[in-house]
């Protein structure tokens, strides 16, 4: 069967698309790169591809916070995306991506206009290291399907705590099982810091669209692709798969479906 083409999106800053794209290729995806100016001149149509991944990184420079210009790109120049989500595509952003996404008004309900948002970590500094997370075991996210409800990933980010735009939408993101990720502490259950790395509210690590083929979340999955990029990989002995490479595989296998 062949490869689904995806596309991996590049604006200026972003960092960790060459990462992405070396996951998407082991998994049996065939990533195409491109940078935002191909899409807004026209080169580039969203609609030729079976996914789209906006990598993390600090797009622009996040001059203006965290993913903002990016996201006004995509409501500028992405119409299709909205339709591609529609056609039951999956859409991944990571990181600087998944603020992008949210800026745009993509997630959490893809109305078109944003109700929600990112600060500055609570900690006043910028946080890299691995998390324990706990997956919504009621999500409909098919970037979940068959992994664990705790896994680990790598965080780094400097925005990104999660900020509501009213707190009657923390009750409808529950309602639709929108939250498809928090972080926990090394027990399962919902903790401050350090277990909170950013001070989200609600804990929230990863948000879906109702359909589960949207998503977008803070930690990294091309950083874990590997049982060897996990700090204590020769002590562990629950690695069954690496949580990172299994998100992009289901992606891709759903893109064959």
């Amino acid at each position: 069967m062949k490869a689904p083409r995806i596309l991996v999106l590049r604006a200026p800053g972003v960092n960790c698309d060459v990462e992405t794209e070396a996951a998407l290729k082991f998994v049996g995806g065939a990533p195409e790169p491109a940078t935002m100016a191909d899409v807004c001149a026209g080169r580039v149509r969203v609609l030729d591809y079976a996914m789209v991944v906006f990598p993390g990184g600090f797009s622009y420079g996040d001059d203006l916070g965290a993913g903002k210009i990016l996201a006004v790109q995509i409501r500028s120049y992405f119409k299709d995306l909205r339709h591609l989500v529609r056609q039951k595509r999956p859409v991944l952003g990571v990181c600087n991506g998944f603020q992008a996404l949210v800026k745009a008004g993509l997630l959490p309900f893809g109305s078109g206009e944003p109700s929600a948002g990112f600060a500055a970590n609570d900690s006043g500094r910028f946080e890299a290291r691995w998390v324990h997370l706990r997956l919504n075991t009621q999500s409909s996210s098919l970037f979940f399907r068959g992994l664990p409800e705790m896994i680990e990933l790598p965080v780094a980010h400097g925005e990104g705590k999660l900020v509501l735009r009213s707190p009657r939408l923390l009750e409808d993101l529950k309602k639709n099982h929108s939250i498809a990720m928090q972080y926990v502490s090394d027990d399962g259950k919902l903790a401050g810091y350090p277990a909170n790395p950013n001070g989200s509210v609600f804990n929230i690590a990863a948000l879906s669209n109702p359909e589960g083929n949207c998503l977008g979340l803070m930690p990294h999955p091309e950083r874990f692709t590997a049982i060897y990029h996990h700090p204590n990989w020769t002590r562990q002995t629950f690695f069954k798969h690496c949580a990172g490479l299994e998100i992009f595989r289901n992606a891709v296998e759903y893109c064959r479906s």
